[in-house]
Order: structure tokens, then C-alpha cells, then sequence
């Protein structure tokens, strides 16, 4: 009938038009000779292969492999195999509308005999059979297309069924094997059009639409269910339904990633009841994905199916660069190829019941074929004589006791005036401090277990944050009506006794209550963004004044949209530079960030990732930039420019942007600009304004500008060297009068969601 069909099609002048299925013609049909005639003469510019004699030459000596035929042995088995019929009768002549060629073959059964003869025994004819039988679903054809047509070439299917919406676009032609006139043609028909010039016989279903929720039913189940599924889709929200839907059917599911030869293999089919994706998104509510609609919104799915820790280095430092330098995530022809390969294999042993586990799988070729690694850094956190009691009562004993016998010696007082100390903040809350109460004084200690780092240069950061404290407790001391007598560096600045400060108390009821002292539970830190609301002038004088009383401490504020644009150029870049600083990259990743459990008191000290407030797709890049490999390449390509995108975007925000200078880089005035610090905080906090530290620049201009650069690579020091010439004519300050210490922004914003947690007091307080 449908020769008939497409006879009468012929006669009108108007042939069959088949966008991806070869027409089959049997010349020993009269019918079908007829309209193949005719089809010739329509269009007598048709390309004509005719290598039947040799097809069926090699068909006959498959079959006796162990014996020497004469030629006239061969004509004769010609003859017997031929019955009667002429060699053009013989086979099929294969007609391809979409290249105007005809192609003469061996009829089935013949043509997959030879075909599929190089197969054995690596494929056993049983197993083939089995094969024939079986049907595949493919969805997405970029890698697909190579799962696809490796799978044709075994001829490991009996029905392929493919899907994907998308055309073929020369950014494709990087790893879909293909030319140039192909691009617009859907994908779908370049690969059934290639399946089929490889093997007509093979039957393969386009769904040209791709996969949605209206057809994946008919995709797994229409003419019978399917006995795989492989996805190489990029929509999250195919991945999770197409699983979610084979779950329910039993149907086993593929995907190959590209990278690191990631596999991944869920048998549904063996076990029912197992989590889709290996239970990496159980944590997620499935019910939501169909309404999101941006990436961003999408990112937490994408992430655990990805595996982002198990990316190779060259893809993570990629990932960062998507958006910025590159509009997608990259893939290679020869990783496609060879997971066209991979999945061909994997797929097979499944239906041919070879192959019976579930799991996430890597064949790394970088790992396995590759030269030594070039031996990454070796940093170690420091291992420091831990600050004991004994030590503290030690050297506390060394220092000349008040005179006065009024001095405070209730260790209830001690307890509370330690109580506000430790409210106080720390960079990267690394709480640098213990306190020691011997009877008559109280002795604050610099911890450096906890803060030896490459950021704390000569105890810069560790002395603003002591310095903190120190104000707590004077600003406490007030409130409770006493006097404070200090000594900064009571034995002198003996770094290895670790002392700080020595207190005394006297009760003095003239003192007035600071009350700076009702904010010390508000204060905190805040990175959510600014609401444009710009901050009265009033309230920056106040803020200004606040450090009237601390020697030598300046602070500068300013307000300027475009200075304030220029500070968030600054504040980016430096926090982008700090990482690429090989061992401050190890001390962000290995001493102060913390990524801690669901437990959102788990962490008493360093900062909880949690409470940085990222969007998805920061998360992506920290998680990303943990990796030093990565590092080192996005170092190369003068890339990264996305770890940057954080702190502009948090300053640009701002209302004003400030700093807090002294006129010499020393302990003291570290300690003095820490106090001076806390006091604009907490002045903000009075006023509802939003506060947050941005230290990346300033501690790396004290390590270049007071220690010569130490350990900074030259190039990165010049890059710091021009940001400091910005950063100065931003703030209008000498740089060498003003030695910046300290760079914060202001806001007026919603309040932060997450608190840094503290030590117990027990930890920190001794007597």
C-alpha cells in the first residue's frame, strides 16, 4: 500500500518528502521497481552506490572462516545464495531523500549477519539477538547523539527512542560529529538521519518536541516500556521528573556527565524503593521545582546532581567563569566520545543482565594517564603550646600589682565584665582571646592558637579584635560604676607570654554609663543589601564622634555614589586577590570557614558559611574555589572576576563606606583602632544602621606596605599596590599619616538571619 502510495506520488512529480526515514525498494517487486524506475528518471541527479557484489562476496566468506575458496567456488556459492535472482534484484536499494542518494544492500537478516560479525565474541549471537529486542530511550542529544550512534553501530537496540527540542547550533559542532549544512536541523533528525545511513533497519522514534510532562508516559511506555532510559539532558527538571516517573515504571536510568568520566547508574528496576540520584537531593522539596524559573532559583537542584566537590579542577574553575568570560559550562569531543563509549558499555551489561549495581562511578583519564602532579604547597595550621592556666597564673604573677586596697576583687564582677568581653566581635570569629582573673587584677591573653594565620599580619587582626573586647569592658565598667585602670602590654611586647592587657577595678559611683553598653546583644554583622536609603548627616558626625576619646584613632566616612562604586571595585578585587594568595587561600578554607551540619549551633567558633548569607550561585563559587587547583587556573587565565561579584555587590549597596586609620602601624594602635571600631559599631547599631566588616584590603596593605609584600606573589602585590592608590584618593587620606586598619560599609537593611555563634565562657574565662 505504501509503495502504491508513493508510486502514484512519483507519477504527480511530487516524491515522498521523509525527513529522517529511508524508503526502502525490492527490485524483484514489480510495483516497487516500478516507482523506483520512476524515481530516477524525476530526478536523475540521485547519487547511485553500488557495492552489492562485494557485500555479498564478504557475507560468504563470514561464513567459512576456515576455509580458502577458489573463485569458482565463490560464483557458485554467488549462484545458491542469489536463487535464481540477478544481483540488482538482489537486496535492497536504500533511497535517502535528505541527501538524494541511493544506497544498494543486503536485505536484513544478511545485512545484520555481516554487520554485527566483527562484534563477536565480545557480543555472542545470543546476545545479540537478545539485543534486538530491547528498547532504549535517549533524552538530550548532545552527548546523547554519541551514546546514540555508538549504541547503532553495536546494533545494541531494537528500537531507539530519541528526544530534544533543541537545533544544531555551531557552538554544538565543538563535540556533536556533524557539518556545517546541519546547523538549524533539529537534533533529533541529524541523529535518526545518521542512525539510519549507518543501518535502515535499526527503528528509531524522534520525539522532536523533547521531554515534557504531557509526553514522558508515551516516551517510556508507548509500544512497549522501556528497558533503559539515558539522560543527557541539561533541564533540571527533566532530570528529576524523567527519574521520578521511570522510578514508578521500574526502568533502569543512565547519565554520563563528561567530566571525570562520571557515571551515573540507578536500577530501578532491581530496587524499587531506591532515591532518585542516589538520594542527593532527598533534602529538597520536589513539589517546587516546577515553579521555579531562573537558574538561581534552580542552582540548589542542579548543584547536588552535578556533584560540584567531584568536578574536576579545570570544570570547577570553569563554573566560575560561566557568566562571566563564558556564557555556559564547557564540553569536549573527546569527553563526549568517550562517554558515548562509557554509556554504550554500561548500557549493554545492563540489558544483557551483566551488570547489576547502582552508584555514581568515575573514570578520570587525567588520573589514570598522566604525568606526576606537580606537588601542590604544603601549609599546616600551626601548631602552637596550647595557652594554659598555669601559664596565664605564671605570667600574671610577673606583672607589679596595683597599690590601691580598694581595688574590686568579687569574681562575680570579673565574670561579668568576661560576659561582655566575649559579645565582642573577631575577625573571621576566631575569639582571640582568654582571660585570667587572679584575685585582685584581670588578664586579657592573645590566644594565637587560634589565630596564627597568613591574614594576621605582625597580630594586626588579632589586636583589632582584642581591642574590641577591650572596649567591652570598659564600656561594662561603666555601667557597673568603676574605674578602669589598663596597662597595654604590661611585660612589655614579649610576643611568646601572650599577655595583652592587665585591668583593675575601683569602685567609682561617679562614673556615667556608657550607653554604647544596651547594643552589645544588637550588635552584629550585616551583609544583606542596602535599600537605597541614604543615612542622615547627622547620624555620620555621631558616628565620628563616637571616637573622641581614643588616641590617635581617625575615622573617615563618605557617601558619594561614585566613591562609593570605587570602594566596591576595591572591596571585589581584593577579596578575589586574597584568595588567589596560595596560603591565604588555606587559611580561609581550612581555619575560618567553617561548613558545618544542619546543626545551626555547631559551630562556636570561625565563621559558618551559613551565616554569609550567599545566593545559590555564590554558593556554587565558594564551594568551587575550595579546590587550589582551580585556583592556580583561574590565576592563569586572568580569570575569576565572579569572586569578586560578592563584596562589590554588598558595598555598591551601601549607604556610605568608612575606615578607621591610625597614624602608625604598632600593637598598641592596632589595639586602639580595634576599640575605635567598636565603638562606630555600636553607634551604628543604636541608630538601626546595618555594619560590615571588609577587611581583605587593609591587612593585605599592612603585610605589603609595613612587611615588604612577604609571601604575596609580585604579581598580585602590584595588583594591591594600585588598589591602595584608589583606595586612598577614594577616603582622601595621606596612606603613610593614615595607615588604614580598618574598612567597613553602612546601610540601612533587613537584619541578618544567622548570628555567629561564641564560646562558652568556660572555655575562655579562668580564675
Amino acid at each position: 500500500m505504501f509503495m502504491e502510495k508513493l508510486l502514484n506520488r512519483i507519477k504527480a512529480g511530487i516524491p515522498e518528502d521523509s525527513v529522517c526515514t529511508p524508503i526502502f525498494f525490492r527490485l524483484y517487486d514489480k510495483v516497487e521497481l516500478e516507482a523506483f524506475e520512476l524515481l530516477i528518471e524525476q530526478k536523475p541527479y540521485i547519487k547511485i552506490f553500488d557495492t552489492i557484489e562485494t557485500q555479498v562476496r564478504t557475507l560468504l566468506k563470514s561464513r567459512k572462516p576456515n576455509v580458502s575458496l577458489s573463485e569458482g567456488e565463490i560464483q557458485k556459492d554467488i549462484a545458491n545464495l542469489l536463487g535464481g535472482k540477478s544481483l540488482p534484484e538482489y537486496g535492497v536499494w536504500v533511497y535517502y531523500p535528505w541527501s538524494e542518494r541511493i544506497v544498494h544492500i543486503l536485505d536484513e537478516p544478511a545485512f545484520i549477519e555481516i554487520r554485527t560479525n566483527r562484534n563477536k565474541y565480545k557480543i555472542t549471537d545470543p546476545e545479540q539477538n537478545i539485543l534486538s529486542k530491547k528498547k532504549v530511550g535517549v533524552i538530550g542529544l548532545s552527548v546523547g547523539q554519541s551514546v546514540s550512534i555508538t549504541m547503532a553501530m553495536e546494533r545494541t537496540f531494537g528500537e531507539l527512542r530519541i528526544a530534544d527540542f533543541d537545533d544544531l547550533e555551531i557552538t554544538n559542532l565543538n563535540r556533536l560529529r556533524s557539518g556545517v549544512h546541519n546547523m538549524g536541523l533539529l537534533k533529533t533528525v541529524l541523529v535518526a538521519r545518521e542512525i539510519a545511513e549507518i543501518d535502515p533497519y535499526l527503528k528509531v522514534t524522534c520525539f522532536h518536541e523533547g521531554i515534557t510532562e504531557e509526553n514522558i508516559e508515551s516516551f517510556l511506555l508507548d509500544n512497549g516500556k522501556l528497558d533503559i532510559l539515558i539522560d543527557e539532558c541539561d533541564s533540571v527538571d527533566v532530570k528529576i521528573n524523567c527519574r521520578i516517573v521511570a522510578k514508578k515504571h521500574r526502568i533502569p536510568v543512565l547519565m554520563e556527565a563528561s567530566d571525570r568520566g562520571t557515571i551515573d547508574i540507578e536500577r530501578f528496576d532491581l530496587e524499587p524503593n531506591r532515591s532518585i540520584l542516589h538520594g542527593y537531593i532527598d533534602h529538597l522539596d520536589i513539589s517546587k521545582l516546577k515553579g521555579l524559573k531562573t537558574s538561581e532559583e534552580k542552582l540548589p537542584y542542579i548543584l547536588p546532581i552535578s556533584g560540584i566537590e567531584t568536578l574536576s579542577a579545570r570544570m570547577k574553575a570553569s563554573a566560575v567563569e560561566v557568566g562571566q568570560s563564558i556564557s555556559t559550562w564547557p564540553q569536549l569531543a573527546s569527553a563526549v566520545t568517550m562517554g558515548g563509549g562509557m554509556t554504550a558499555d554500561v548500557c549493554r551489561r545492563v540489558l544483557l543482565d551483566q551488570l547489576h549495581i547502582s552508584g555514581r562511578f568515575f573514570i578520570d583519564l587525567e588520573e589514570l594517564i598522566g604525568d606526576p602532579e606537580v606537588e601542590m604547597p604544603h601549609f599546616e595550621l600551626p601548631i602552637l603550646e596550647p595557652l594554659t592556666i598555669q601559664h596565664m597564673k605564671t605570667v600574671s604573677a610577673l606583672v607589679k600589682k596595683a597599690n590601691s586596697g580598694d581595688i574590686v576583687t568579687d569574681s562575680k564582677v570579673m565574670e561579668k565584665l568576661v560576659r561582655a568581653a566575649i559579645t565582642a566581635p573577631s575577625a573571621g570569629n576566631m575569639q582571640p582571646w582568654k582571660w585570667y582573673f587572679d584575685g585582685q587584677g584581670l588578664f586579657l591573653f592573645h590566644d594565637m592558637e587560634r589565630t596564627a594565620s597568613f591574614g594576621d599580619f605582625k597580630n594586626m587582626v588579632s589586636y583589632l579584635s582584642l581591642g574590641t573586647a577591650i572596649e567591652h569592658v570598659k564600656i561594662m565598667a561603666d555601667g557597673l560604676k568603676l574605674g578602669v585602670e589598663l596597662s597595654l602590654f604590661p611585660l612589655g611586647e614579649i610576643y611568646d607570654n601572650n599577655l595583652v592587657a592587665a585591668f583593675w577595678f575601683r569602685q567609682d559611683n561617679t562614673r556615667e554609663e556608657d550607653l554604647l553598653g544596651e547594643y552589645f546583644s544588637y550588635r552584629r554583622t550585616n551583609r544583606n543589601p542596602g535599600n537605597g536609603k541614604k543615612i542622615e548627616r547627622e547620624i555620620i558626625n555621631d558616628l565620628q564622634a563616637s571616637i573622641s576619646g581614643i588616641s590617635g584613632a581617625k575615622v573617615v566616612i563618605i557617601d558619594r555614589n561614585d566613591l562609593i562604586e570605587r570602594a566596591a571595585n576595591i572591596a571585589g578585587k581584593a577579596d578575589k586577590l586574597r584568595i588567589f594568595i596560595e596560603e591565604g587561600h588555606f587559611d580561609l578554607f581550612n581555619r575560618e570557614l567553617k561548613f558545618a551540619n544542619e546543626d545551626p549551633d555547631s559551630v562556636k567558633e570561625g565563621l559558618d558559611v551559613r551565616t554569609l548569607d550567599l545566593k545559590p550561585k555564590d554558593q556554587v563559587g565558594f564551594r568551587v574555589i575550595k579546590d587550589l587547583k582551580a585556583i592556580r587556573l583561574l590565576t592563569e587565565w586572568n580569570g575569576g572576576g565572579a569572586l569578586e561579584t560578592v563584596s562589590h555587590d554588598q558595598v555598591a549597596s551601601a549607604a556610605a563606606v568608612g575606615i578607621v586609620t591610625m597614624p602608625v602601624f604598632n600593637s598598641e594602635n592596632n589595639i586602639f583602632a580595634g576599640r575605635a571600631v567598636e565603638r562606630v559599631w555600636l553607634t551604628a547599631t543604636s541608630h538601626n544602621v546595618a555594619f560590615q566588616p571588609l577587611l581583605a584590603s587593609v591587612i593585605h596593605f599592612a603585610r605589603i606596605f609595613q612587611g615588604q609584600g612577604e609571601g604575596i606573589p609580585d604579581k598580585i602585590q602590584k595588583e594591591f599596590k594600585l588598589l591602595f592608590d584608589d583606595f586612598i584618593d577614594v577616603f582622601g587620606i595621606d596612606g603613610k599619616a593614615d595607615i588604614p586598619l580598618f574598612f567597613f560599609r553602612l546601610c540601612y537593611a533587613e537584619p541578618a538571619k544567622l548570628l555567629s555563634q561564641r564560646l562558652d565562657i568556660d572555655d575562655v574565662y579562668f580564675h
